[in-house]
Formats: structure tokens, sequence, C-alpha cells
């Protein structure tokens, strides 16, 4: 018997949160549904990120999945940047937290290696081998598709406990 993981991931943003999810069945991976949530960015703040924690807890509760990766936020030289992205992946987590939906977290490296092999990859190599990986993913913005390799990575790196009679 084979046992069904439903995985969603989440690229997040304060303006666009990418959305992806997937299941795995024994070795094969399935595309399920994909998306980007849109807040508009003359809202402020808390308004901006009650919408992603709103729209990240409605997809959980819809889509129901069992886990569910979240990129790790990349700190660059703009440390404010990366600050307030922080606070849209927090929201995103903690909306997840919520729904009782395990949560892993993956650096944009990890994510990259696991899906295109080497962690040095660009935006583009990464939707090619996503497209590759889950042909019927169609109409893929970068978000969506950062978020589907996120799920991916996550189908990749589950616990042994929850991939026992998956295989």
């Amino acid at each position: 018997m084979t046992t069904t993981i439903r995985i969603l991931g989440i690229d997040p943003g304060l303006r666009h949160t990418g959305w992806g999810v997937i299941e795995l069945s024994g070795m094969r991976l399935t595309h399920i549904a994909h998306g980007v949530i849109s807040v508009d960015p003359k809202q402020d703040m808390a308004e901006r990120l009650g919408g992603i924690f709103e729209a990240v807890g409605e997809l959980a509760r819809y889509h129901q999945p069992t886990a569910a990766g979240v990129e790790e936020t990349l700190v660059n030289a703009n440390p404010r940047s990366a600050l307030k992205l922080g606070q849209a992946r927090g929201a995103a987590m903690a909306a997840l937290a919520m729904g009782g939906v395990p949560v892993a977290e993956f650096a944009p490296r990890k994510i990259k290696l696991a899906v295109v092999g080497t962690g040095t990859a660009d935006k583009d190599q990464v939707m090619f081998m996503v497209k590759r990986l889950l042909p019927k993913a169609a109409d893929l913005k970068s978000d969506s598709a950062d978020a589907l390799a996120c799920a991916i990575c996550a189908a990749h790196h589950l616990p042994a406990d929850m991939k026992r009679g998956a295989a």
C-alpha cells in the first residue's frame, strides 16, 4: 500500500507570495495546484501580513497538506529588506502552524540543489526543472515556480516517519 503525502511549498514575499502544492506517492511527484498571493503594497505592513496569514491559512484548509516547506530569507546587502521579508515568512509559517501543518525551512541554495542539482542555479534553471519534474504545472510565474521547487525540496527531505508507507 502506498501512502500519498501532500506538500505545500511557500516562497514568501511582501508583494507576491508564491505557493505550490504537490503530492508524493511512492517515488512519484504530482502537481496539484500553484499560484501567487498578491497583497496591495499600499496597505500598511500589518494589513499586508494579515493578508498573507489569511491566504496561507485558507490554502492549508483547502488543500489539507501533510507537510509544508518554506524558503528561508536570504540576508543580503539590505538588512532592512531581509527583515521585512522575514515578517512575511513569519506570517506564512504562523498560518501553517495554526493549521497544524508541520513546517520545514530550506535555504534557497538547498532548494536549488534538490531541484537542479547545483545550489548556484538561476531562476530560469529552477523553472525549467520544475516544469520537467511537474509537467502538468503550466503558466508558471517565478514566485510559484520557486514555491513548487520548495515543495519538491521538502518531499526529498521528509522525516523518515512520514515517508514510511510512501515508498
